[in-house]
């Protein structure tokens, strides 16, 4: 059956969502191979790091090689409803050329219809998919417990190596997050090497979302619940974004229990404690108030704001994968709530006090500097280390090159099943109690 045409062509061809039967496949041509199913450009064997609309235009492009496709084409399938100049365009095809060796003079692969658009006039082959396009997940136990304020929590194990804590973090549902590519690669990769303990913080995912308390300390406590239910004594811990003041607090509070503390895109001050003029405040208050009225509306356009926030380097496919993370993972009215607390948090004076070896780990292009809110981070702790990451992305998606150097840094820093160090002979040691 012949595809679509028109504007339903471009859905169909959508790049990180559900792809057309048959075409997941590698692409062959010159030295270089394509891999969509891993988000891929290897060139003489040797992966390639290129930004996701670059990576994405040469996809369109080696599909539709048997046309020329037009720049209003490219830009739809790539950019959607976001608007960029056709400069754009030209300025990531160049990066195309380049990144397979190609250029705008000889144009041996990428060809320039002069006032059409492109078409990829090189020899291509496909191969099968080295390896499918979404790693299944990992078997996980759910269970339950709860805390001294009568809130019930979800939390869940999957893995066999030894334990990894993850304090929780907004935007997660214990049982969706195996299946959205969101949090799909970080499952997989940690219950490769851990026995990685997460759960879904009040009022999100699999626990109760009515709850009575809603507060800084009440996560810190609500941590504190869910390693003692999963029978931890001693544990290295993982923070990302709020979670990251979470375990601070919590590595202050108990520090005979926090072996070591990893801290990705994490901050000391809240958005509102922060904000150094009145229009800063004023923004705050702005993102804020729009949460509570308009989370809940069908149309996706003020959630995007969350999106493109947390990945302002993902692809539209990406951002209505994380649209839908947000609709399932709790209610307009918990949004707010959680947003209105964050924007008060203030761990500055707890830091110094951390304990600890702590790796500190931010992408150095994200929004809003958060970038110098870790570096302070690491000025605070003692004996931590700033490692900054080429991204912009707040929650790392699986094909940006910033996900591997991060897992890099955590295999070095953290024991794993294969090389449990003396430091940590506490960590693999312990037992999990059932619940009571």
């Amino acid at each position: 059956m012949d595809p679509p045409s028109g504007g339903t062509l471009l859905v169909w061809l959508r790049l990180r969502g559900t792809r057309p039967p048959g075409s997941v496949m590698i692409f062959v041509f010159g030295d270089c191979e394509l891999d969509p199913s891993r988000f891929e450009l290897r060139r003489s064997g040797a992966v390639q790091s290129v930004e996701p609309q670059v990576f994405d235009v040469l996809v369109m492009l080696l599909r539709e090689r048997h046309r020329v496709m037009t720049r209003d084409e490219l830009l739809d399938a790539v950019w959607g409803s976001r608007f960029v100049s056709e400069s754009t365009l030209t300025s990531r095809v160049k990066a195309a050329r380049r990144a397979i060796g190609d250029d705008g003079a000889s144009q041996r692969l990428i060809r320039t219809v002069r006032g059409r658009g492109y078409q990829f006039v090189g020899e291509v082959s496909t191969t099968g998919a080295g390896s499918p396009s979404a790693p299944s997940r990992p078997e996980q136990r759910i269970r339950f417990c709860t805390t001294s304020d009568d809130v019930r929590l979800a939390y869940a194990t999957s893995g066999d190596g030894p334990p990894l804590v993850k304090a929780a973090n907004w935007l997660s549902h214990l049982d969706y997050d195996g299946e959205s590519p969101v949090w799909r690669h970080w499952m997989v990769e940690l219950s490769r090497r851990f026995r990685l303990v997460r759960y879904d913080e009040r009022g999100c995912g699999l626990s109760d979302w009515e709850v009575p308390r809603f507060s800084f300390d009440a996560w810190v406590d609500d941590l504190e619940t869910v390693v003692d239910a999963a029978g931890l004594d001693r544990f290295p811990l993982l923070g990302i974004s709020q979670g990251a003041p979470v375990a601070i607090a919590f590595a202050v509070r108990h520090p005979d229990r926090v072996s070591r503390l990893v801290l990705l895109g994490g901050f000391a001050v809240g958005r509102r404690k922060r904000a150094a003029t009145n229009e800063e405040l004023d923004l705050v208050e702005a993102r804020i108030g729009l949460t509570r009225v308009a989370w809940g509306r069908p149309d996706a356009t003020y959630r995007q704001m969350f999106a493109a926030r947390f990945m302002p380097e993902g692809s539209q496919e990406e951002w209505k994968i994380f649209d839908e993370l947000q609709q399932r993972s709790t209610s307009p009215a918990n949004a707010w709530r959680f947003l209105n607390e964050f924007a008060d948090i203030d761990v500055a004076d707890l830091a110094p006090k951390v304990t600890a070896p702590t790796l500190v780990l931010c992408s150095r292009r994200e929004p809003d500097n958060m970038f110098e809110q870790s570096r302070r981070l690491a000025g605070l702790i003692p004996d931590s280390r700033l490692v900054p990451l080429d991204s912009a992305n707040h929650l790392l998606p699986e094909r940006d090159p910033a996900w591997r150097h991060f897992l890099a840094e955590v295999d070095a820093f953290l024991p794993t099943a294969a090389a449990a160090g003396a430091d940590d002979a506490a960590v693999a040691s312990d037992v999990e109690r059932p619940d009571t």
